[in-house]
């Protein structure tokens, strides 16, 4: 029986959305104050701090590319789907009871190994859903509603912290237990909505095993997307995490209500910016969308660097907001424009696992710079490389 549709768009992608809404609104209760968790209350070095995070993705990032494949070679994404988001799910709870670095880098690391399972699959499954002259609209709708996932569960964040603590400019153990507590109620019930989502049927040839070997893992690709990944590559090595926001905030005064306030200020933009982007990108094609995000990413990393007063950060955070809604739905639909259809989980895994390896020497860069330079380094850094990256892009790809 034919389903309907949902804003136009197969019902998998808005059922897709709600789980990516509560599993958001979940993590961001928890996980933005973890590097302000892991300096205030737990005294962990910058360069830890850099570790953690980047380490956990990096080697989550491993899991994305297997799984990716894997779920080429099944011609099914919707276990592994279910198999990440539940491995997350299950991890959140222990931070309850961190208290050294290495049980919440544990904690993280299960996490990151979570989305490092699902991500792939759960792209690929989109793209199944969707026709070509859909997939801007698409994969902004579900980073549209993955993001106010996002603000919800910062502004409940904001409640429990000014209940809790008021305007204290550290962040208290206390808060941040009772924000685990409450973090993992929508993470369950997220797990819920893949009751109403279905594997989309689709044609997968004879040699879909052979293509897609480990060994072989670029073979079927074309140099476009190639060379997309190594573009990517460049622009995430500057791309640290966005835990040194959250530490460059607080450097200039804020305290945690107004760090978690400007975090509501990144997601609403980002939400809101995300399904009109995605609907322009299948106008004017993707390649533009994403240079135009990359030009504001580059000025917002110059202003963190060159910020002197608090108040500058609101509108930084939310021009970064910007650069997000811009970029980060319509790569995704950029990736599946350059690929086959049989090897649309392979492809996402290899994006999303670049994306993720790096990351680990982006923050450890961006920890040393900030430790033995300035704060200022890391945000110069990664501006001069999102620089080099957009001519990468304008002059080695065509749409």
């Amino acid at each position: 029986m034919k389903r309907k549709k949902v804003f136009g768009l197969n019902p998998n992608v808005f059922f897709l959305g709600l789980v990516s809404f509560l599993t958001d609104a979940s993590s961001e209760m928890i996980f933005p104050l973890l590097p302000l968790f892991l300096r205030n209350v737990l005294a962990t070095p910058y360069t830890i701090i850099g570790l953690i995070e980047g380490a956990a993705e990096s080697i989550a990032s491993l899991v994305r590319i297997f799984s990716g494949w894997l779920s080429d070679k099944l011609g099914r994404r919707k276990g592994l789907t279910i198999l990440g988001y539940g491995l997350s799910t299950f991890a959140k709870p222990f931070m309850y009871i961190a208290t050294t670095w290495g049980i919440a880098f544990g904690v993280r690391f299960a996490d990151r190994v979570g989305k490092g399972i699902r991500s792939a699959p759960r792209d690929a499954l989109i793209a199944d859903s969707l026709t070509t002259e859909q997939r801007g609209k698409g994969f902004g709708l579900h980073r549209a509603m993955d993001t106010f996932g996002a603000i919800v569960g910062i502004i409940s964040a904001v409640v429990i912290v000014f209940v809790l603590q008021k305007g204290n400019l550290e962040l208290a153990p206390d808060t941040y237990q009772q924000l685990v507590l409450i973090g993992v109620i929508p993470a369950v019930l997220a797990l819920f909505m893949f009751f109403f989502i279905r594997e989309p049927r689709r044609e997968i040839s004879t040699d879909v095993s052979t293509k897609a070997r480990p060994g072989s893992l670029l073979s079927g690709f074309d140099s476009r997307f190639k060379i997309f990944l190594g573009i990517i590559f460049l622009f995430s090595l500057g791309n640290s995490s966005d835990a040194f926001l959250i530490l460059r905030a607080q450097s200039l005064g804020n305290p945690v209500l107004h760090i978690l306030l400007m975090l509501v200020l990144f997601n609403f933009v980002y939400a809101s910016v995300s399904t009109p982007a995605g609907i322009l990108s299948d106008k004017l094609g993707r390649r533009r969308v994403i240079l135009l995000g990359w030009v504001i990413y580059a000025l917002v990393y110059l202003g963190f660097a060159l910020a002197s007063a608090s108040w500058q950060l609101w509108l930084l955070f939310a021009l970064y907001g910007l650069y997000y809604g811009l970029v980060e739905g319509v790569a995704r639909a950029f990736v599946a424009d350059l690929v086959p259809v049989e090897k649309r989980g392979t492809a996402y895994g290899l994006f999303h696992g670049v994306v993720g390896i790096t990351l680990l020497p982006a923050s450890v860069i961006a920890g040393w710079l900030w430790q033995v330079v300035n704060p200022a380094a890391p945000f110069l850094f990664g501006a001069g490389l999102a620089f080099v990256a957009m001519i990468g892009l304008l002059l080695l790809i065509r749409e």
